[in-house]
């Protein structure tokens, strides 16, 4: 019979714990209430009273930084889509095109960008420029050059990292936006 007690008892612990867990009923002032359902909807979850089930079933991960969610790495690829890519290292930070012409036939470039942080600012990038010339004998001599061409690149891709980081946050808003009952409801 102790044994029976023992394992009521028990019983009731338990239950006590997870009733006490629910919380207390508190009175709502019918004023302060919207009585529009979207509008109590957006007001629950300015409070952070609710929850959606809008992204149930979506494959979502963490806040990771690879190269297909950094604007700045898209935004390189992108603008330096017309060269053939030498080195490309992500956890580097680095991208190297192979040598091209620049159309003379005797000089070749090749463009290696440094990405020195993830943000999108005037010095998270360094474009290096290097100039291979080859005389007939095959010898060749390169050096490094600093032009226009180098902030010219740089700004290029800032820009188009800027625009892909917009447009980004805009579908991020679109899929984030709370759902919304139909207005005859």
């Amino acid at each position: 019979m102790a044994l029976y007690y023992k394992k009521l008892f028990q019983i009731f612990l338990i239950s006590i714990f997870f009733l006490s867990s629910c919380g207390i009923y508190k009175k709502t002032d019918a004023r302060k209430v919207p009585t529009n359902a979207n509008e109590r909807i957006k007001k629950n979850m300015e409070e952070g009273k609710g929850f959606r089930l809008g992204n149930i079933g979506k494959k979502k991960g963490g806040d990771f930084q690879f190269a297909s969610s950094n604007p700045l790495w898209r935004a390189t690829l992108a603008k330096l889509d017309f060269a053939p890519l030498n080195n490309v290292d992500y956890a580097g930070g680095i991208i190297v095109t192979d040598w091209f012409s620049d159309g003379n036939a005797s000089d070749e470039i090749k463009i290696t960008i440094r990405f020195l942080t993830n943000e999108i600012r005037s010095d998270a990038v360094e474009v290096i420029i290097h100039k291979k010339k080859c005389n007939n004998q095959n010898k060749c001599n390169v050096n490094k050059i600093e032009s226009m061409l180098n902030n010219e690149i740089k700004f290029a891709i800032l820009k188009k990292a800027t625009q892909i980081k917009n447009q980004d946050l805009a579908k991020k808003k679109k899929e984030s936006e709370p759902y919304t009952l139909p207005k005859n409801y």
